[in-house]
C-alpha cells in the first residue's frame, strides 16, 4: 500500500487533518505528525522550512518509510515541495491546496500582522482559546511570534525561487480553493506552471480555514490524483 503523507499548515496540528486521514486510510498507508512547535511539541528557536524538513524525514526514517506522496495543506504544501527540491528520492507525488507562495517583504508583512497574539486575544478569544488547546503545553502566543517571524525571512528571501521550482520534476498537483482569501487564484496557476509537471486545479465553494474545507470534497480530489498513474 502507498505511504501517504497529511501534513498541516501553519500555527496548526494534525488533529486539523484526522478527518480527512480517516476517509483516505482505506485506500493507502496514512501518516499525520506535528511539525516542530506544533501541536504541543517543543518550540524550536526558529522556524523555517528546514526544521519542518527535517521534521518529516526523520518521522519517516523512525518509521522506515522510503518514499511517500505527500498532501500538504497550506505551509504544509510549502514544505512538501521543499523536500521535493532537496530530497527528490524521498517524495513521491505532492498535492498541496491554500499554500502561499507570493512571498515579499509586502505580503510577510500583511501575513504577519494578523498573527499577533494581543490582538486575536482581544478581538478572537475563541480563536485564542483553539489556539491554547492546540499547542499546549506549549506557549501558543510564542508559536505565533515564531511563525511571524518567519513569514518576515520568507518575505524578505523566499526558500522556494523561481528557479527553484522550475527544477523539481515530480508529478504535483497544485491546488487552491474559490473562495480562498489569503491564497490567489494566480500565484497557484503560476506556480504549478512553473512546475515541469504541475497541474493546477480550483477546489469549488472553498474557503482557506481547514476547518471549513469539505473533507468529501477534498477526498475525491486526492483519490482521484493519487490513485493515477505512479510518480
Amino acid at each position: 500500500m502507498r505511504q501517504l503523507l497529511l501534513l498541516h499548515g501553519a500555527i496548526g496540528s494534525k488533529e486539523q487533518l484526522s478527518s480527512l486521514a480517516g476517509l483516505l486510510s482505506g485506500h493507502y498507508d496514512v501518516h499525520t505528525l506535528n511539525f516542530s512547535g506544533h501541536g504541543g511539541e517543543a518550540v524550536p528557536a526558529r522556524f523555517n522550512m528546514d526544521v519542518f524538513a527535517a521534521d518529516v524525514l526523520r518521522y519517516m526514517d523512525d518509521r522506515q518509510i522510503g518514499q511517500a506522496d505527500i498532501f500538504g495543506y497550506s505551509m504544509g504544501g510549502y514544505v512538501a515541495l521543499s523536500l521535493a527540491y532537496r530530497y527528490p528520492s524521498r517524495i513521491g507525488k505532492i498535492m498541496t491546496l491554500a499554500t502561499k507562495f507570493d512571498w515579499s517583504p509586502a505580503t510577510a508583512e500583511k501575513e504577519s500582522k494578523m498573527l499577533d497574539p494581543d490582538k486575536i486575544e482581544q478581538k478572537l478569544p475563541a480563536f485564542a482559546d483553539a489556539l491554547r488547546q492546540r499547542h499546549a503545553p506549549q506557549d501558543w502566543k510564542m508559536v505565533l511570534q515564531r511563525t511571524a517571524a518567519m513569514m518576515r525571512e520568507m518575505g524578505a528571501q523566499p526558500p522556494l525561487t523561481e528557479s527553484i521550482l522550475s527544477q523539481i520534476g515530480h508529478k504535483a498537483m497544485i491546488g487552491v480553493g474559490e473562495k480562498d482569501k489569503m491564497v490567489t487564484v494566480e500565484e497557484t496557476k503560476r506556480t504549478s506552471d512553473l512546475l515541469k509537471r504541475g497541474k493546477f486545479f480550483l477546489l469549488e465553494n472553498t474557503p482557506h480555514p481547514i476547518e471549513q474545507i469539505d473533507t468529501g470534497k477534498l477526498k475525491k480530489a486526492c483519490l482521484d490524483f493519487f490513485s493515477s498513474s505512479p510518480a
